[in-house]
């Protein structure tokens, strides 16, 4: 067997389930298959084999679910890939072949089933690995705050990680469109393979549980206002963010066989853990940029959005969005939610009417971090936060975001049953960063820390009780 080429990524994770991204090869056009073992760390038995096929349609990647497994538990795996000859080979044949597992033993921990348990997670958005000819341009800037993030995880995160939480730009497919702009499948997935199979990512993202969502690097930059009709190039773009993003996600439902189906609807997402849930919005290809009726989320994720805040019994609620819902940039005005005010605003009146507490909105992309707070004129128990964490690696050509980027003299929103206006929570972060958080009873601590892992900012967000 091989080691996989890209990955292994672990993707969705609850109590007893969890699910394997792999990405293996071709030789010469024979069967090729992707394979798991897995055990309870500290036996010495491993189970069964589990097999997934590998082809040419998915880049030579699959998902492998493992089901059954115990809650709040750590688990060892083992991953590879190999070739079976000319002929498919039947199931019987696969758990009789003779396997070379690869030496490499990975490790991942199940999510506690306990509801009031404390979690904690990592959060951050932006990740730049210029691609030159193909080759990333200087591979270790735009793999080092990985490794930071790896070691926090390891030794210094006071509760499990329960997910790494990633808002957008995971790839630049667009970091070269001055010079020479990449459009075509295969020089997109090429971008994907470099990007997720540099050496402290990897490690990263074999233990810890990853959510993604893309923003508009993923496909062009402020798209699909920029879109240009180019349709080949996000027909290229979202078939490789299906293969490498999507894929491991909760989107895709399970099948009586217990491993994920492929068909796929939309790209937002929601999970649990514990009383804590996720709305993962895709705020990016749903878009409507007509006079009559501008949408940044479609109005089936929006009907889906409103109805998990009113319906949602979880105590903390956080709602992903790629772009940001708020504070207003002083820029960009037409990119983020700023330039879909009534959507916002349906979404906030909604909050307020119902009196749902404990909504925190977690983004990225403006290239700086903070956290702030939206509240209203007229009603003392309304209250929205929101975590912004970016850049993971900033490009040499843009710039940070400071506290002067944001429009902060004026109400997000005026209505005639009161004002929503923002206040400030902590300072901004104008340098590459990652936000760890801790979510404990009554309060969020977060935590930002540089690409060496060293704290460079810390608040508590009060909850609502």
């Amino acid at each position: 067997m091989f080691q996989p080429t890209v990955g292994p990524i672990v993707g969705h994770t609850t109590p007893h389930h969890t699910r394997l991204f792999i990405r293996g090869g071709s030789i010469n056009n024979e069967w090729t298959y992707a394979a798991v073992r897995y055990r309870r760390r500290g036996d010495t038995d491993w189970s069964a084999p589990l097999f997934a096929e590998l082809s040419a349609l998915r880049d030579f990647s699959n998902v492998i679910a493992l089901n059954n497994l115990g809650s709040d538990t750590r688990y060892e795996y083992q991953a590879g890939w190999f070739s079976s000859g000319k002929e498919q080979p039947s199931e019987q044949t696969l758990l009789e072949w003779p396997l070379q597992w690869p030496k490499q033993i990975y490790q991942l921990r199940t999510i506690s089933s306990e509801v009031t348990t404390p979690r904690s997670y990592i959060v951050g958005s932006c990740r730049y690995l210029r691609m030159t000819l193909g080759i990333p341009s200087y591979p270790s800037k735009g793999d080092k705050i990985f490794s930071a993030i790896h070691n926090f995880v390891k030794k210094n995160a006071l509760i499990p990680v329960g997910a790494l939480v990633m808002t957008g730009d995971q790839v630049y497919v667009d970091d070269m469109n001055v010079v020479s702009p990449d459009r075509e499948y295969k020089e997109i997935l090429a971008k994907y393979r470099a990007a997720f199979s540099q050496p402290h990512i990897q490690a990263l993202m074999a233990s810890v549980p990853t959510y993604m969502i893309l923003d508009d690097h993923e496909i062009e930059d402020n798209w699909p206002a920029n879109a240009n009709n180019d349709v080949a190039l996000y027909r290229n773009a979202m078939a490789a963010y299906e293969i490498y993003q999507a894929s491991h996600s909760p989107v895709h439902e399970l099948l009586p066989s217990g491993q994920p189906a492929r068909k796929l609807g939309h790209y937002w997402y929601q999970f649990a853990q514990g009383d804590i849930e996720w709305f993962v919005t895709d705020s990016r290809t749903r878009r409507d940029l007509s006079a009559n009726d501008r949408r940044i989320l479609d109005a089936e994720q929006e009907g889906a959005l409103i109805s998990w805040l009113i319906n949602s019994p979880a105590r903390v609620k956080f709602l992903v969005t790629s772009v940001m819902f708020f504070p207003d940039n002083k820029d960009n005005g037409t990119d983020a939610w700023k330039a879909f005010p009534e959507q916002r605003l349906r979404i906030l009146d909604t909050i307020r009417k119902h009196r749902i507490k404990n909504v925190i909105v977690v983004t990225g992309d403006v290239h700086g971090s903070l956290t702030s707070r939206l509240r209203h004129s007229e009603d003392a128990d309304f209250e929205v936060q929101t975590i912004v964490s970016s850049p993971f690696c900033n490009s040499a050509l843009l710039p940070y975001a400071s506290a002067s980027s944001f429009i902060l003299d004026q109400p997000l929103a005026q209505t005639e049953s009161g004002d929503y206006h923002l206040e400030w929570t902590s300072k901004v972060i104008s340098q590459d960063n990652f936000a760890y958080l801790e979510v404990e009873r009554e309060h969020i601590r977060v935590e930002y820390r540089d690409r060496d892992g060293e704290h460079l900012y810390s608040v508590n967000l009060p909850l609502q009780l």
